[in-house]
Formats: C-alpha cells, structure tokens, sequence
C-alpha cells in the first residue's frame, strides 16, 4: 500500500445561484476589482492508504459521489498525489 493524498474540490454547475460567490464579487468589485464571473469552492484533501494511483482515485471518486458533492447540483475535480 502507498499513502495517497486526494484533493477534490467541489463546485455549483453553472446556471446554480451561488449566493456566497455573488456576495464575494460584489465585495472584490466595491475594492476596485473587476470581475467578470467568480465561483465559490469547498476543497477537501484525503489522506489514505491505496494499492495504486488508479485505486485512490476511485476511492476519491466514490467519496466524492456519495458524500462531498451532490452530483445534481455539483461538479467536482480530483487530484491524487503520492504522499
């Protein structure tokens, strides 16, 4: 087994009203920051034991699916890394 770290990070599709990510770009632009689009993220990194790349990605994928994102509203990216 090798120790893996996973990041995932989940967001709203587009076209899902983002309130946190409205209320940060309005915040940037009264700065004097343009913004034409900003999306807000939760970012979750997982460290576990697998028997290789492949398998701790599926690991991850299935976390992902069953508990970090609601996959009607959300899409998510994952990295996996050796640790």
């Amino acid at each position: 087994m090798t120790a893996y770290t996973a990041t995932v990070t989940v967001r709203l599709k587009r076209g899902v009203l983002d309130p946190e990510a409205e209320t940060t770009k309005g915040a940037l632009e009264r700065l004097g920051f343009e913004v034409d689009e900003l999306r807000s993220a939760d970012r979750y990194e997982l460290d576990f034991d697998a028997a290789d790349a492949d398998a701790a990605r599926s690991r991850a994928d299935e976390m992902a699916e069953r508990l970090l994102a609601n996959p009607t509203i959300h899409d998510y990216d994952v990295d996996v890394s050796e640790r």
